[in-house]
């Protein structure tokens, strides 16, 4: 497999949502950077980590159909979207849909590298309006 096709088969595996395919495809030694500068390095700890994002975001999906390569890094631009939920129920007040960028380091045919690029503040907002009213709930 060429770049271009190891990572559009890693979005893939993350737009289906499977954690195994993504953990196959990532190295031992990967190096993941959230939207808000969080690093992890640790495989495993992706592994335990995407089923929670899924579960939060469950119709998450990439779509990222301008790229540029230059050697073993490609730079990926397109959308990110997704509905929050803490229950399972989607509700479209809960939907965003925003511009992104990643950049990916492939060496052999795994992903060491993916990095997301993108300014969180929507959701960050839909996260905090649902938990405040989970807050006002509780406290009845």
């Amino acid at each position: 497999m060429n770049i271009e096709e190891i990572v559009n088969k890693f979005i893939e595996a993350i737009n289906r949502h499977d954690v195994d395919a993504i953990g196959q495809m990532m190295s031992q030694d990967c190096v993941y950077i959230d939207s808000d500068g969080t690093t992890y390095d640790d495989l495993e700890q992706m592994k335990q980590g995407w089923p929670g994002y899924f579960k939060m975001f469950p119709d998450y999906k990439i779509e990222a159909p301008e790229y540029v390569i230059s050697g073993d890094t490609v730079i990926l631009l397109g959308t990110a979207s997704g509905t929050y939920t803490t229950d399972g129920t989607l509700r479209q007040e809960n939907h965003w849909h925003i511009p992104a960028a990643w950049k990916a380091v492939v060496v052999g045919d795994k992903i060491k590298l993916w990095q997301w690029i993108a300014d969180n503040s929507v959701v960050a907002k839909i996260i905090e309006k649902e938990q405040e009213k989970l807050k006002d709930s509780a406290d009845g």
